[in-house]
């Protein structure tokens, strides 16, 4: 079972860290390990803890530094953490440098549950798929990074048996293999741990299997009753 991405907020606003810290606990994969208020706090939390530290939600004002002196300090030092700015600076100035210091996101305050969602389970799947890579092309690389080179025309419209919107074949690749290494039939719970996904995301790729046939789902009981749905490959199926 992979174990969740460990979590540092650094906000100075002790109600603004609180939501942060609710939004990030109902997003399946992910542990809050601490909150900071200033830079000496953050960086304290990362000398004893960074090699647990996934991410870093960082917001752009905090009283001993700005946040954008904090985040080079953070690249320089931490290279392996990821960090997303959480702030109200909406100045093109700083968002500028924010992405040119690699930020993986940008959410201007307030933040919505749901953009918060959506970036955490971006992070999921995009870790997710680099762990299994060793090499990508670049069309992947691309197709990953939501770019295409100047020039290149439009995708065609999608051809009859494509893949439905929501349906990503990177993802559903990993899914079927997840299933096929599998010694027992998956709940979607299982199999959003093993991927890095939310229960939701899975749970439609596995219901999204099961529509092809390629997927095979069952009612189980669990330890007080309650009947789960577990889901298996079809014999025929395979990665």
């Amino acid at each position: 079972m992979n174990q969740p991405h460990g979590v540092l907020i650094v906000e100075d606003d002790f109600r603004i860290s609180d939501i942060n810290r609710q939004f990030v606990e109902h997003s399946p994969g992910f542990r809050v390990l601490g909150e900071a208020r200033t830079r000496a706090e953050a960086l304290a939390f990362l000398a004893g803890r960074g090699e647990e530290v996934s991410l870093i939600l960082l917001d752009a004002y905090i009283p001993d530094a700005t946040g954008l002196e904090l985040l080079w300090e953070i690249r320089r030092l931490y290279r392996h953490i990821d960090i997303v700015m959480v702030t109200a600076a909406r100045e093109v100035d700083t968002i500028q440098e924010a992405l040119r210091g690699g930020v993986f996101d940008y959410l201007i305050k307030p933040t919505q549950q749901e953009r918060m969602a959506h970036m955490l389970d971006r992070f999921l799947r995009e870790r997710s798929w680099l762990e299994q890579k060793q090499e990508i092309s670049q069309e992947e690389l691309d197709q990953a990074l939501n770019r295409r080179p100047a020039g290149r025309p439009q995708p065609a419209p999608a051809p009859a048996g494509a893949l439905p919107k929501g349906i990503d074949k990177l993802t559903l690749d990993t899914v079927i293999a997840t299933l096929v290494q599998a010694r027992r039939p998956q709940t979607a719970v299982e199999l959003a741990q093993a991927i890095g996904a939310s229960r939701s995301t899975a749970r439609r790729y596995l219901e999204f299997l099961v529509s092809r046939g390629e997927a095979c789902a069952e009612q189980a009981y669990g330890e007080v009753g309650r009947p789960e749905r577990r889901y298996r490959l079809s014999p025929d199926a395979g990665p």
